[in-house]
């Protein structure tokens, strides 16, 4: 960690001293405890966001609540990838307001990627007059100065910088599982792709240095973390800019031989920069897990080069049948737009024709939406919304066919599962998770939370299965 994310990580800690103060003179004022609540849309980053604003809301002094129903401090992280991210979040601005006329001291705030958006911002400043707080990605470390700026009495605190000075993660974090975390190792993209709003929103790549990632994953094994998940938009791009820094591969089995972590991912990989030396690594190391991420987006060669996706359809299955070959247990995952403009049946069945040669253990298929300020939004042709439907259902039936058959050749194996938390829906047992980030429900006891058990896989139940412990 330079000097400059130093400073600016220690006026951040004198910031949550702050508001522990004044939040604990509020509190004796109103005689109640103060309570906060964060509401996370999004990908695994803001996850891992949310897991830092919550651990300073606490070290402020709040009890946090998983419903915002009576929270005195509603928090919204934020994504903006697609418009019914957008929808959603001004459905619950909607919802805050009634809550708000009914408890006038109620604080809202707004970060992440949406208020990047300078339309979506706009919109927000205009139509939701009431929120306290909005703040983007590239300041969210600065969250301690602006809660202690609104526990002082400042309202309609605006803060959003285009760019990212500082690097800081040493702060209080709360996170879901005690067992597992996610960290980042980079922020931002630089890959550009025509209907992608994120490199605007999230920035230019910026990875961070190995030492620092290496300590926070040792400090995590320290408090029995046992798995984790290195984030970052394009993690084969890790290291990039910082000169004499290692390759993505090279911290993977650094991640690996830190005593205490017995499993690893990681997430997204950009099919252009996969390289052979991260398919031998994650062969040769069973700690990193059996899952790749590996987003294809259409498997048209036109479609990807108007997307300046930067590779063609022949160039990503030679890839992915590659991994499938050399890791033949690996499963593969993926990401796939339907209705790019422009976008024609003949490059859907294109499309089709990779899912069918892959086989897919699973995939995120979704429909374009239209993102302000990215090329491909002002083109003229927009694919017609029936069009779009056809070929959407398409696409989804041979994903779904595919996870079938995918999911089907695990039957019968036992594996080793993480066990992540109790069955809700069933008395007695428990739901764990697979190296290849299948999801398994079998009798257990709490006393299994946390801890890696053998699991036979009896029932298929299509995405998940039912098995028994061994």
């Amino acid at each position: 960690m330079n000097q400059s994310d130093v400073l600016a990580t220690i006026a951040q800690r004198e910031f949550v001293n702050k508001s522990l103060d004044l939040l604990t003179n509020k509190e004796k004022e109103s005689g109640k405890k103060l309570t906060a609540s964060v509401i996370t849309f999004g990908c695994q980053m803001n996850a891992r966001d949310s897991e830092k604003l919550a651990g300073i809301l606490v070290a402020s002094g709040f009890e946090l609540l998983e419903d915002t129903e009576d929270a005195d401090f509603v928090l919204y992280n934020t994504c903006t990838v697609r418009d019914n991210a957008n929808q959603k979040l001004y459905g619950h601005l909607g919802e805050a307001l009634s809550r708000k006329k009914k408890n006038p001291e109620m604080l809202v705030g707004i970060c992440g990627c949406l208020p990047q958006e300078p339309s979506a911002l706009e919109k927000i400043k205009k139509s939701y007059s009431y929120v306290d707080l909005i703040f983007g990605t590239h300041n969210l470390y600065a969250f301690p100065e602006y809660l202690s700026r609104l526990l002082s009495g400042e309202r309609h605190i605006c803060e959003i910088v285009d760019h990212a000075d500082n690097i800081v993660e040493d702060l209080p974090v709360i996170r879901k599982y005690p067992f597992k975390s996610g960290v980042n190792i980079m922020f931002g993209c630089n890959n550009f792709c025509t209907y992608c709003i994120v490199p605007h929103v999230r920035g230019r790549e910026r990875s961070r240095e190995s030492t620092d990632i290496l300590e926070e994953i040792r400090k995590l094994a320290g408090t029995g973390v046992k798995e984790v998940m290195l984030l970052g938009q394009n993690v084969n791009s890790y290291g990039n800019g910082i000169d004499g820094e290692i390759s993505f591969p090279e911290l993977l089995k650094r991640v690996c031989d830190i005593d205490g972590i017995e499993r690893v991912r990681f997430m997204t990989s950009h099919p252009k920069d996969l390289s052979e030396e991260l398919i031998q690594t994650i062969k040769s190391d069973e700690k990193i897990c059996r899952h790749l991420h590996l987003p294809l987006q259409s498997g048209s060669t036109k479609v990807l080069k108007e997307m300046n996706r930067r590779y063609t359809k022949e160039q990503y299955l030679d890839l992915a049948l590659h991994i499938k070959d050399e890791i033949p247990d690996i499963a593969l995952t993926t990401d796939i737009m339907v209705g790019f403009p422009g976008e024609t049946a003949a490059d859907v069945d294109d499309t089709i024709d990779v899912i069918k040669q892959v086989e897919y253990d699973n995939a995120f298929t979704f429909i374009y939406s239209k993102r302000m300020g990215t090329p491909a939004a002002s083109r003229e042709d927009q694919v017609p919304e029936a069009e779009v439907k056809e070929n959407f259902d398409r696409v989804l039936k041979c994903v779904q066919d595919s996870a079938k058959k995918q999911s089907l050749r695990w039957q019968g194996l036992v594996l080793p599962a993480l066990v992540e938390e109790t069955n809700t829906s069933l008395d007695g047992y428990v739901t764990g998770r697979l190296s290849n980030n299948m999801i398994v429900h079998f009798p257990g006891t709490p006393g299994l939370i946390g801890t890696i058990v053998p699991v036979r896989l009896d029932e298929c139940r299509g995405f998940y299965y039912m098995g028994s412990r061994v």
